[in-house]
């Protein structure tokens, strides 16, 4: 099998994306909220496990993706076809189910080790849920756009569930120095749903600058997306209002970071996300051919990346 043809298949950027995701999670903002105390040389190998295993079920994810839209890929991007033209329809199907198991496996592993049932049972909805999102929820108005970007933002959530669970587990009845307080654990829930929200609103932002990218192909084979279906200045419009109130939302955290005194985080965010934000709903007014809604989706991928990346802040900030 073409190694490079695998690799572009499951989409290798976007899965060192979901490692890095979560490892910036667990070291920059659990590991410096907790004493080093309550991190059991096991929960590491688990934790390494779990990122593994979101990695597998993203890339089984991609593959029957792909698997279901050859036909609208054949129109909307030819020259990035993989399936059938260099890996056989019958091994992407293959590919799909040993990444997906793989992942389903491992997720079940940390269940039983940590009795924390709800990582082997959420693996096996993402799953699911990727299946149905390809061969159903994809071509139907908004419910596929938000399918992801609820999977997007679990990226960061299944982290916060897990240290959670397996921290509270092993301390329960203890009282050990560090240990998952109540104060703690609301603040770093808090910050699991910040940037879970983040995730969730920058993606569906992408989700919709793509489908107006792919209007041609999505048109021809009956997708119901919100550019076929409503026209793409409707769908401009819905993207620009959350362009602006992720915009809104962040202007208001950093007003909170400058009662903290983290001058440094807030010149990155207003360097790197905010300005960046603003630029792109100008560009998106004025956007009108596929070659600059696929550049526009390029340019929200960069602000997913520098809003993730923002987390190595709370390293230097949090003690």
């Amino acid at each position: 099998m073409d190694l490079k043809a695998l690799f572009k298949l499951i989409r290798y950027p976007n899965l060192i994306f979901i490692a890095i995701t979560q490892c910036l999670f667990y070291f920059c903002i659990l590991y410096p909220s907790i004493h080093p105390g309550v991190f059991f040389a096991d929960e590491f190998h688990l934790f390494v496990l779990l990122v593994i295993s979101s990695v597998c079920i993203a890339a089984g994810g991609y593959v029957i993706n792909d698997y279901f839209d050859l036909n609208i890929d054949m129109v909307n991007k030819p020259g990035r076809i993989v399936v059938e033209k260099v890996i056989p329809r019958r091994w992407a199907i293959i590919l799909h189910w040993l990444f997906s198991t793989a992942g389903v496996v491992m997720g079940f592993y940390i269940s039983f080790v940590t009795r924390n049932w709800l990582i082997g049972f959420s693996n096996v909805i993402c799953v699911l849920l990727l299946w149905v999102y390809s061969t159903t929820f994809k071509k139907k108005l908004l419910s596929g756009n938000l399918m992801i970007s609820l999977l997007t933002a679990w990226v960061v959530l299944v982290v916060f569930f897990f240290v959670d669970y397996v921290s509270n587990y092993h301390l329960q009845g203890w009282d050990m120095p560090g240990m998952m307080t109540p104060h703690i654990h609301n603040r770093i829930m808090r910050l699991a749903f910040l940037y879970a929200g983040f995730a969730f609103v920058i993606s569906l932002i992408r989700e919709v600058i793509k489908d107006m990218e792919d209007i041609e192909g999505d048109g021809r084979y009956g997708c119901k997306t919100m550019p076929v279906v409503w026209g793409i200045q409707v769908a401009k419009m819905f993207a620009g209002v959350w362009l602006m109130a992720l915009t809104g939302a962040l202007l208001g955290i950093l007003v909170y970071a400058a009662y903290l005194g983290w001058w440094w985080s807030i010149v990155y965010c207003i360097l790197l996300i905010v300005i960046p934000l603003l630029w792109i709903t100008r560009r998106l007014y004025l956007a009108a051919s596929v070659s600059e809604f696929g550049y526009l989706s390029g340019a929200v991928k960069f602000v997913m990346l520098t809003g993730i990346l923002s987390m190595l802040f709370f390293k230097m900030y949090v003690k």
